[in-house]
Formats: C-alpha cells, sequence, structure tokens
C-alpha cells in the first residue's frame, strides 16, 4: 500500500525545517566557480587572492560531500565558517510532504520561496527506482504555459521559472533523502564510486518546459554533470521538450544532454491538438531540428515519447506513420501507457493494442519499450504532477488513491 508522510506536523518537521532555506540569505547552490569566488569576494569575507581555492572547497562540500550546513565543512577554519553563515546558505528547500509508492516510487512536494510570484511556490520531483539505475524526474517550472490537453501539469497555469539553484535543490534533496552522499566518516579524499549510486540518472520530465527556462536548465544541468562534483554523466540526464525548436539545436551545442521529444502524434490537425506548441512549431520544424541535433548518432539517439490515447492515436494508420515521420533520425520510441489523472477526458489504450503498436514499430527497426507505469497509486506516473493552489484537497486525493489500489492502479 501507499506510504505517505505528511511533514505539515510541526514536530514531523523540525529537523527539515532548519535545514530550510533562509529568504534573506543567498544561497551559493547553482553558482559557477566562478561565481562563487566572485561571491566571496564581494561578500568581503575572502581576498581574491584566495578566491579560486575556497570556491573549489565549497564546491567539493556541497556537490561531492553533499554538506547543507557550513559547520560540517571541516577543512574551512571555524572562523571563515562564521562569516560564511552570516552571508549565504547553502540549506535545502522545505519538503512539505513525502510519498512512497506502493512499487518503492517517491514523490516529493517542495516548497520555495516566492521570488516574484507573491507568495510561495510549490513544485513535485519524482524518484523511480528500477533494476540497475535510479532515475530522478526533476522540475523546471512552477505550472506550465503548454497546456498539452493529456498532461495533468497542462492544467496549472505557469507560476514562474525555477532558479538554477531550486533544480538543483532537487537533486541534493533526493541523495539526501536517499543516503546518495558518502558518509560523514569517509575520509577527505578518497574516491566515491560513480558506481551503485541510487539517483544515476536525471530526467528534465517534470514540472514545465524546459526550454522555456532554458539559462538556468542549462546552469543546472552543467553543475550535475561536472566531473569534479555531482559528477552524473551526459548520457544519463536526458531533457525532454514538447518541441521549442530554437532552443534545440542550443540544448545539443551548450549543454549536450540526451534529447526526448514529447510527440504524441503524427500528423499536424492532432499534434495541433495535443501538444498545442504545434500550432507555433509544426512536425516539419520539428523534425528537422531533430535531424540536426548536434552529436546525433545511433549511440546517441533521440527518445520520442508518445503517450497511447484510446482511439486518439493508437492505431496501425498511426504507427506507419510514425515510422515514415522518423525516417532516417536514430530514434528509440518510448510508448507511455496513458496515466489517468481527476478530470481528464482520455483513457488509455487497451494493452493489447499497445502490444501491437509495439511489436509494428520494432518490426520496423525501432526500440519501442512500453514504459511501465510507476508511482500511479501517489499521482507521481508521467504527466500526473501538479501543485499550488490547483492541487486536489487531501481528503479528495485519498480517496483516488484508494480507488486506484483497490483498482491495481489501473484507471
Amino acid at each position: 500500500m501507499t506510504l505517505s508522510f505528511d511533514l505539515t506536523a510541526e514536530g514531523a518537521r523540525d529537523a527539515l525545517r532548519a535545514r530550510a532555506v533562509p529568504a534573506e540569505k543567498p544561497s551559493l547552490i547553482g553558482l559557477t566557480r566562478a561565481e562563487l569566488g566572485e561571491a566571496l569576494v564581494a561578500s568581503g569575507i575572502v581576498p581574491e587572492r584566495q578566491a579560486k581555492m575556497r570556491a573549489q572547497q565549497l564546491w567539493h562540500w556541497m556537490y561531492v560531500r553533499g554538506v547543507s550546513d557550513f559547520a560540517g565543512m571541516f577543512n574551512i577554519s571555524k572562523d571563515l565558517r562564521a562569516e560564511l553563515y552570516k552571508h549565504f546558505t547553502v540549506a535545502r528547500p522545505e519538503i512539505v510532504e513525502e510519498q512512497i509508492s506502493a512499487d518503492g516510487t517517491r514523490k516529493w512536494l517542495f516548497r520555495f520561496p516566492p521570488r516574484g510570484a507573491g507568495r510561495p511556490v510549490e513544485i513535485e520531483t519524482v524518484y523511480i527506482p528500477e533494476e540497475g539505475r535510479g532515475t530522478l524526474c526533476i522540475s523546471s517550472q512552477v505550472g506550465c504555459t503548454l497546456t498539452c490537453s493529456f498532461c495533468h501539469t497542462g492544467t496549472q497555469k505557469l507560476v514562474r521559472n525555477l532558479t538554477a539553484e531550486e533544480i538543483l535543490a532537487q537533486l541534493l534533496t533526493a541523495r539526501d533523502r536517499l543516503g546518495d552522499f558518502p558518509d560523514r566518516d569517509t575520509p577527505d579524499g578518497a574516491i566515491v564510486p560513480a558506481e551503485g549510486r541510487k539517483v544515476s540518472n536525471i530526467v528534465m520530465m517534470g514540472m514545465g518546459e524546459p526550454l522555456y527556462n532554458f539559462e538556468a536548465v542549462k546552469k543546472a544541468l552543467l553543475i550535475a554533470s561536472d566531473g569534479d562534483g555531482l559528477s552524473l554523466s551526459k548520457r544519463r540526464i536526458t531533457l525532454s521538450t514538447s518541441g521549442v525548436v530554437p532552443e534545440i539545436f542550443r540544448t545539443g551545442e551548450e549543454i549536450g544532454v540526451m534529447l526526448a521529444i514529447s510527440l504524441h502524434a503524427t500528423n499536424d490537425d492532432l499534434r495541433d491538438l495535443l501538444v498545442p506548441i504545434n500550432k507555433k512549431y509544426p512536425l516539419k520544424e520539428l523534425i528537422a531540428a531533430c535531424r540536426a541535433y548536434p552529436g546525433l548518432s545511433n549511440a546517441k539517439r533521440i527518445t520520442f515519447e508518445y503517450v497511447m490515447l484510446k482511439d486518439v492515436n493508437d492505431s496501425i494508420e498511426d504507427a506507419k506513420g510514425l515510422i515514415k515521420l522518423l525516417k532516417g533520425i536514430p530514434a528509440k520510441i518510448n510508448l507511455i501507457p496513458f496515466n489517468p489523472w481527476p478530470g481528464t477526458n482520455y483513457q488509455c489504450s487497451d494493452w493489447e493494442t499497445i502490444e501491437k503498436f509495439a511489436d509494428y514499430i520494432n518490426n520496423a527497426g525501432y526500440a519501442s519499450p512500453i514504459r511501465t507505469p510507476r508511482g500511479r497509486d501517489i499521482l507521481a506516473a508521467c504527466g500526473q504532477l501538479k501543485s499550488e493552489s490547483e492541487r486536489m484537497r487531501k481528503v479528495d486525493r485519498l480517496a483516488l488513491e484508494a480507488m486506484m489500489i483497490a483498482g491495481h492502479g489501473e484507471a
């Protein structure tokens, strides 16, 4: 059954509240090394000649050791630690709620400062454990502007972009909660294994359109993939876009991560309905941008995501259209059984229909795995993330979860 940790009770949140970011102090998380040095010099606590060395020390503590309190940075003098504490923070965001699905999927509801939004904002982040890897689904915006008709997140209006700090904070906090940083007693300088991590992959597939927040996403992903810090391979980072064509080439050129396209239709008429950004960047332009993606090869394929909607896009004719559309592009096609959410008018394709669709794609020479629905009982599955004032009342959500568990997670 689903486990839900309601962290709104004061007693359960005292420890986490102590780590929440104070609004009045800027965070050092999300700054480049150069920016770290500049911040230290500008604050007057580090002379310019020491800036590079101190920035490297902080980088190590934040991203290799996962320290969220200056007091834990043992090779920095006590006086300097006190000054750092006065001026900056490296604390984690507030966790409002943590839920654990029956299948082991975890979902966190994070709260961040308003930063122009008028009030604190909330986003959701999901961790999916699988055999041999663990994937963290990260949000890039509070809400979304794209209004894709099958997506729950699309029903929540955009509140604001997340900062690079807030994007990285999701990864750092997940690693905290999963015990994925070295123990405090691990000797400084010891080799920390890259394999065996609980968070081995990250996907920018949470709330929002990453390419409408390009600079912050770029900054966060370059820090996440830095070999002297969090050290995630760029081949294990996937950015998913609904088709912001002008930024696709930049993604490959400036970030260099794997690309996923939220496709879902093979003709403009249907895609205009399912993914309205298609009206601005139609399929011809989108596919041309994919063909020009830097580094595209059989070893660096583009993933095309295709949600299976009953009697909408799941016929063999649709499968034929998909093969024709992607001809010549090194690609993998992820078939996603539609994940239901309150108020939707869509239904998931029958399993037999999905398997026939997959067989046709496979026989045409494309890998087409069927994504196993995960975390449905806590509304953590693909397309189900939502937050802020439009979230369901807790009593309604719990009733829905009970109904879905009773139906073995099927709508």
